[in-house]
């Protein structure tokens, strides 16, 4: 548990697909010298399919007749979600200031939630902590990966200025940086605080058209420092 936490909360991998986050898990526990079960077939499907989703996997599974560890991450994966729609949902654990700027962006901005999570528990959450009537879709891994996700809104007709991805992984950095859409971090470790600046003053230079360059720099410097 604790590499796994280490490998998708506390590090530069933080937000990992939860398949990769599996993969780079027994990796890191191979060696620290435990023997674990052979997963090359995961490995490579993990490596090659443009889609790391439950859908995806079962049809890898048909294609091949040894197939042991992609049918057992499977079972894992759907078991997750069977646990995360099992948790007591306590609206007082969202974040402070998560409410108050989705409520202040939508009056101005089409949102929307780009997520490399199930979508699934995705919907289960958004919608059990009431956060779903402030977004226009909710996209999850079934739907690509979060740079196509963010290329496919881009398409819609919105200008790369006119685009903030908000995230607290390298992954949604490198997202919005492919697409050359603006970044917004919040810090892992300071959620709180990063969502009262996106309330108070970051969404207000994004609406103004002031938030590109020196602003921006400065907030995704220290989003590097927290996560390295």
């Amino acid at each position: 548990m604790q590499k796994w936490n280490e490998i998708n909360l506390y590090s530069n991998t933080r937000g990992i697909n939860r398949f990769r986050g599996l993969v780079e898990t027994f990796k890191a526990l191979n060696a620290d010298g435990l023997k674990l079960p052979e997963i090359s077939n995961l490995e490579n499907w993990v490596e090659n399919s443009e889609e790391l989703s439950n859908p995806a996997l079962k049809k890898e599974i048909e294609k091949k007749e040894d197939n042991e560890d992609l049918k057992l991450a499977l079972e894992w994966s759907q078991q997750l979600n069977i646990e995360i729609s099992r948790l007591k949902k306590d609206i007082s654990k969202v974040f402070s200031g998560v409410k108050a700027s989705l409520e202040k962006m939508k009056k101005k901005a089409d949102l929307a939630v780009v997520s490399s999570a199930n979508t699934e528990a995705l919907m289960d959450e958004w919608q059990s902590y009431g956060l779903d009537n402030y977004v226009k879709i909710i996209l999850g891994q079934e739907s690509g990966s979060k740079s196509e996700n963010i290329k496919k809104l881009k398409a819609k007709g919105y200008a790369e200025d006119k685009i903030l991805m908000i995230g607290d992984a390298l992954g949604d950095f490198r997202a919005a940086e492919e697409n050359k859409v603006l970044f917004y971090p919040i810090l892992a470790g300071q959620e709180e605080k990063s969502w009262q600046l996106l309330y108070e003053e970051a969404s207000d230079k994004f609406f103004s058209g002031t938030y590109r360059g020196k602003y921006e720099s400065e907030l995704i410097a220290e989003f590097k420092s927290v996560l390295n």
